[in-house]
C-alpha cells in the first residue's frame, strides 16, 4: 500500500486553545501583582470574566477600567502572554490516539500563529515525538493557512500526494478550505453543529478520537 498521511491543526484540534489563553492570563495577573500590587487572583478573575463574556479581544482594556490600571501597560501584557511558558497538557486519549496512528500513517502538524508562540505550545504539549513534519507558517495572509504552500509542503515532506493525505482541523476556512484547495481530504472536528458555507468537508467528527476511523474510510478509495 502506498504511503498515506494525516495532517493536524493544533489550536482547538489537538487541545483546547482556551487553556493557553488562561495560562497567559495567569502569567499577566502575576506580572500585574508584582508591578502594581493588585492581587493576582483579582485580575485573573476579571480576565476570565471578560473571556466568558465573549470579550477576549478587549479583556486587557476592561481590566484597566475595572482596576484603574494604566492602559499604556497593555502592550507589555501582550508580550507576557506571548513569551510566557504555557501550562498545557495533552489529553491522555489524544496522546494514545497519536501513538496508535504512528504505525499506519505519516503524521504532520501545521499551525498558524506567531511561530515562537506556537513552538512553545508544541513543546509544552510534548507533541514533537509524534510527528514526522511540523510547520509554523505564520499568520493568515503572510504565509499561513489557508494559503496552499503549507499544505503542499507538508505533503512533500511526508512523501505523499495530496490525494493520499487527510487534514484534520476545526476551522472551515483556514483548515478545511485550504486543504481542500490542494486536493487533500478533509475531516472537520466540530463538537457542535457548524455553519455550512455551500460545501462540506469530506467527513465531520465530534471528538478527536473519531478521527482514525474517519480517515481510514476516506483513503480507501483514494
Amino acid at each position: 500500500m502506498s504511503a498515506r498521511a494525516l495532517v493536524f491543526d493544533l489550536d482547538d484540534t489537538l487541545y483546547p486553545e482556551r487553556r493557553f489563553v488562561l495560562s497567559g492570563f495567569a502569567a499577566v495577573a502575576r506580572a500585574i501583582e508584582a508591578d502594581a500590587g493588585v492581587p493576582a487572583c483579582e485580575t485573573f478573575r476579571s480576565l476570565v470574566r471578560a473571556l466568558k463574556g465573549g470579550h477576549r479581544a478587549s479583556a486587557f482594556q476592561r481590566l484597566c477600567d475595572r482596576h484603574g490600571l494604566d492602559p499604556r501597560q497593555i502592550d507589555g501584557w501582550v508580550q507576557v502572554m506571548r513569551t510566557h511558558v504555557p501550562r498545557l497538557r495533552l489529553a491522555r486519549r489524544t496522546r494514545r490516539m497519536l501513538a496508535d496512528l504512528r504505525s499506519g500513517w505519516r503524521l504532520g502538524l501545521i499551525t498558524n500563529g506567531l511561530p515562537e508562540v506556537q513552538q512553545k505550545k508544541v513543546e509544552c504539549l510534548g507533541l514533537t515525538p509524534f510527528f514526522d513534519h511540523i510547520a509554523f507558517p505564520g499568520l493568515p495572509g503572510a504565509g499561513g493557512k489557508p494559503a496552499p504552500e503549507p499544505f503542499l509542503l507538508a505533503c512533500r515532506a511526508l512523501g505523499v500526494t495530496p490525494g493520499r493525505a487527510v487534514f484534520v482541523g476545526d476551522d472551515m476556512i483556514f483548515d478545511m478550505l485550504g486543504a481542500r484547495g490542494v486536493g487533500m481530504r478533509t475531516i472537520h472536528l466540530a463538537p457542535r453543529p457548524a455553519l455550512r458555507r455551500g460545501w462540506s468537508p469530506d467527513a465531520t467528527v465530534r471528538d478527536i478520537t473519531d478521527v482514525p476511523a474517519a480517515a481510514e474510510a476516506l483513503v480507501q478509495d483514494a
